[in-house]
């Protein structure tokens, strides 16, 4: 994806598949106010802004940063070498946790090698912005995969892949302190928002993004 139109043509096709607002969000790897934006903006079934309206950048729209790791996605080998990257950071936090949980869904192929590395069990978490389509996101609920790993009260690292606003991984740590587990640390490919902890639990990333200038 190379511009707005682009990214307005994919929030298109996705919400034709059925995908909620919350689930395109997650994956065009936006915030749920961007990807309601780019929803809106694509109109008819051909997805196609008008030329005449203002995007972005001329003030139309939310001011957001798209991330594209589709180049790691796609091929199992670099997405490995990224987790193992990611292992790293999480490593120095100490050897005694079993568990890895990984936000769904991209967070969880992530996961899948990070605990590989860290030899440690492997947990999978679908925060609640997949069900969102409008209204209230605190009045719905995410949930542990029963086909993974449980808490049982374990000390865990949390992986995913970007942090955009931040609500997703602090849901994923109250959640995880709600089954009585405790986050050790988090760690994430792309850090939109330059966080140093969440919840108190230390964040880590492999890229952060900083924004330079002003929004007006």
């Amino acid at each position: 994806m190379k511009n707005i139109d682009d990214l307005i043509e994919s929030a298109a096709e996705l919400a034709q598949q059925g995908l909620s607002k919350g689930e395109i969000a997650d994956e065009l790897n936006v915030s749920r106010e961007t990807a309601s934006w780019l929803v809106e903006r694509s109109g008819g079934a051909d997805g196609a802004r008008s030329v005449s309206e203002p995007g972005p950048a001329a003030g139309g729209g939310p001011h957001d940063i798209h991330v594209d790791w589709s180049a790691l996605g796609r091929d199992s080998a670099r997405l490995h070498h990224a987790a193992a990257a990611m292992a790293d950071l999480l490593a120095k936090q100490g050897e005694e946790i079993d568990l890895t949980i990984g936000v769904e869904k991209a967070g969880a192929p992530l996961a899948t090698s990070v605990a590989r590395e860290l030899d440690t069990d492997l947990g999978t978490y679908a925060p609640r912005k997949h069900q969102w389509e409008e209204g209230d996101i605190d009045d719905l609920g995410g949930t542990f995969s029963r086909n993974f790993a449980q808490i049982r009260d374990r000390e865990c690292y949390v992986v995913d892949d970007t942090i955009t606003s931040g609500t997703t991984m602090t849901e994923t740590v109250e959640a995880i302190r709600q089954e009585g587990g405790e986050p050790v640390a988090c760690c994430v490919l792309v850090d939109k928002q330059g966080v140093d902890e969440i919840e108190g639990v230390p964040v880590h990333s492999l890229i952060n993004v900083v924004r330079v200038g002003n929004d007006d």
